[in-house]
């Protein structure tokens, strides 16, 4: 199968449009993957890192108020359809792929003039621009979460969760990297705002630090620019305290973890869900649509998560949020138990069913 995908912007999108070009290489010999990117996108950056070949379209995201700038982002945008289409030309693929982020558009509109069957890809909860724009006539969207459903008009919608990392699943020794970590017996929490970390969220969590008496065991990322600002307040870690910049082994702690304190990106919450992770959810609220507040309203609803809104973030807050939850064992099960029920672990091979059948 040859497959022409394309997503960027942030790695929320590039990386589930890379995880489906691993399931096709890997389920049909044979299979080639063609990536198409902005210029200067993260996906330049993070594709070719995958071993695959991108290429480049110049295309704008629209403005999201009435500015002269949109007139120029139009004409750009019927510019880079074209443009796609000549790659679509050159490469012939057997199916074109779009993952979100305003670089899709151009390609899958390209797509549709070919009458090349497409795939499209929602991550979050309330869907993007691009993708909302792109369902009424793609061959399939497929989405992450059910709620999806009732927030776009599509041609033909699949629930078929997110796709995510294999070593997600890899089986973990909890009792040595307890033992390795100086952890007691005491519920694990795990503290993290992303993969550069979220200023609001760490200084919440050296408030609560400083206070003490904590009853917990605890494993935080700071980000790497916050790190040593926060260990220099701070001073020396509490005994069952661990501080990291960055965690790389993010799959073991999350095995260890009892309960997972975080942002509510699609990817995170789909991760939380595959794992059967009971969670404190403190979406950004600087994100586009507020859709973070979307994903972890979704956990919640569903009895796998507690939502706390950075507006009502503080040390005094966070440590409530905590300690109710790892506080109630009865409650943190049943919280663990939701989250699987919702959790979906086998996305790619979803998705990868989904090709088969609109290529044959």
């Amino acid at each position: 199968m040859r497959l022409l995908i394309s997503g960027g912007g942030t790695a929320g999108h590039i990386n589930p449009a890379i995880a489906i070009a691993k399931t096709a290489l890997a389920r049909e010999q044979g299979s080639e993957a063609l990536f198409v990117g902005t210029p200067n996108g993260m996906e330049q950056r993070l594709v070719p890192r995958e071993g695959f070949e991108i290429r480049s379209i110049n295309v704008m995201g629209l403005r999201r108020r009435l500015t002269l700038e949109n007139l120029k982002v139009a004409a750009n945008y019927f510019t880079s359809i074209n443009d796609a289409g000549k790659i679509i030309d050159d490469f012939k693929p057997d199916v074109v792929v779009g993952t979100g982020g305003y670089v899709c558009a151009p390609v899958v509109k390209a797509a549709f003039r070919r009458k090349i069957p497409t795939l499209i890809h929602e991550q979050n909860v309330f869907p993007g621009l691009a993708i909302k724009m792109l369902a009424k006539r793609a061959t399939v969207t497929a989405v992450s979460f059910p709620e999806t459903r009732s927030m776009m008009r599509a041609k033909n919608i699949v629930v078929t969760g997110n796709p995510l990392r294999p070593d997600l699943f890899d089986k973990v020794d909890t009792d040595a990297l307890r033992a390795s970590l100086g952890f007691d017996e005491r519920p694990v929490v795990l503290v993290f705002g992303g993969s550069l970390g979220a200023e609001h969220i760490n200084d919440a969590l050296l408030a609560m630090l400083k206070a003490g008496g904590l009853g917990f065991n605890l494993i935080a990322a700071t980000g790497e620019k916050h790190y040593e600002g926060f260990v220099a307040a701070l001073g020396e870690a509490p005994s069952g305290v661990k501080i990291l910049p960055y965690i790389h082994n993010m799959n073991e702690i999350f095995a260890l973890a009892d309960l997972v304190v975080c942002r509510a990106g699609a990817i995170t919450v789909s991760e939380l869900g595959a794992l059967g992770k009971a969670s404190v959810l403190i979406p950004s609220p600087y994100v586009a649509h507020n859709h973070q507040e979307y994903n972890a309203r979704y956990l919640e609803k569903n009895g796998a998560a507690r939502v706390l809104l950075e507006s009502e973030l503080s040390g005094e807050s966070l440590r409530a949020a905590i300690k109710s939850a790892v506080g109630d064992p009865a409650a943190l099960k049943k919280m663990r138990e939701c989250s699987a029920k919702i959790g979906i672990r086998d996305a790619c091979s979803s998705i990868w069913a989904q090709l088969v059948k609109i290529t044959l």
